[in-house]
């Protein structure tokens, strides 16, 4: 697997307490990037190179990550939804496509099912769905853990169901970095922003059937965390999406082997 390639980073802006960048080419569609629990928009970088290519290009810090706000909590569902809106709306993006990854997937999924006029195509990367009890058992275990002993205690865990063995062997200073962003993460925060994750798929399984963009949901063969027959529930639950399964990756394969996941979102997009 390919090592990721260095990429020069435009600088963030922040507006209204929302860090964000924007880069690619004005000509295009815009297309937005949310990311996962516990990281920032940094974590797009091996997508960028790609997408710049041939479209606008909008990431941005959730509430609480990264350089965005970080207020106290408690966080639900619709305090993300507000903000990727208002985001929008500040760049006078009236429409646009939205690529979700994890927490970001459950995010772009709720402003899709509020805002469906404004999704032009919707990508779902290693997205849990409709989660049993026995499923999410970890996730609230995990959580348990962060209240008690602080987030710090769960990351070594997280890159373990996050990246591939080989992967960590060969790029310890991607390991690194991500072991960085997530420990930059305020203690008190993590745990509220994490209950969002644990639970926020519950009340989507009831209402992604009226999401009426086209959909790409995407997982990898080794996530633990959205394992191929739970993605695969999420893509018939919706009118107009198709499945992609990657072998060989866990939860972070967008990260671990950047063209495996953009070989399949490129086309997609662009179709």
């Amino acid at each position: 697997m390919p090592p990721l390639r260095p990429h020069k980073l435009p600088e963030n802006t922040i507006w209204d307490g929302t860090s964000f960048a924007v880069s690619g080419t004005n000509d295009g569609p815009p297309v937005v990037l949310v990311h996962g629990m516990g990281l920032n928009l940094a974590m797009w970088q091996g997508q960028l190179a790609s997408l710049e290519q041939r479209f606008k290009v909008l990431r941005y810090d959730l509430l609480g990550h990264g350089d965005s706000v970080a207020r106290a909590g408690p966080y639900r569902m619709d305090d993300f939804v507000r903000q990727l809106t208002a985001l929008l709306d500040h760049l006078d993006i009236e429409h646009c496509h939205l690529v979700g990854f994890s927490l970001g997937g459950l995010i772009v999924q709720a402003f899709a099912v509020a805002h469906g006029n404004r999704v032009d195509r919707l990508a779902l990367l290693n997205t849990g769905f409709d989660r049993s009890a026995e499923e999410r058992a970890g996730m609230i275990e995990r959580l348990q853990v962060a209240l008690d002993n602080g987030h710090g205690a769960t990351v070594a865990e997280a890159l373990k169901r996050w990246f591939t063995p080989d992967f960590a062997a060969r790029r310890p200073d991607v390991i690194e970095r991500v072991r960085l962003w997530m420990e930059a993460n305020d203690a008190n925060i993590y745990p509220e922003i994490y209950r969002v994750l644990a639970y926020g798929d519950q009340a989507l399984a009831s209402t992604i059937s009226t999401i009426q963009a086209p959909t790409l949901v995407l997982t990898c063969s080794d996530d633990s965390g959205s394992p191929p027959a739970m993605v695969a529930r999420m893509a018939r639950a919706m009118p107009h999406a198709e499945l992609a399964i990657v072998a060989g990756l866990k939860h972070m394969g967008l990260m671990e082997d950047p063209p495996a996941i953009n070989n399949i979102l490129m086309p997609f997009l662009i179709d």
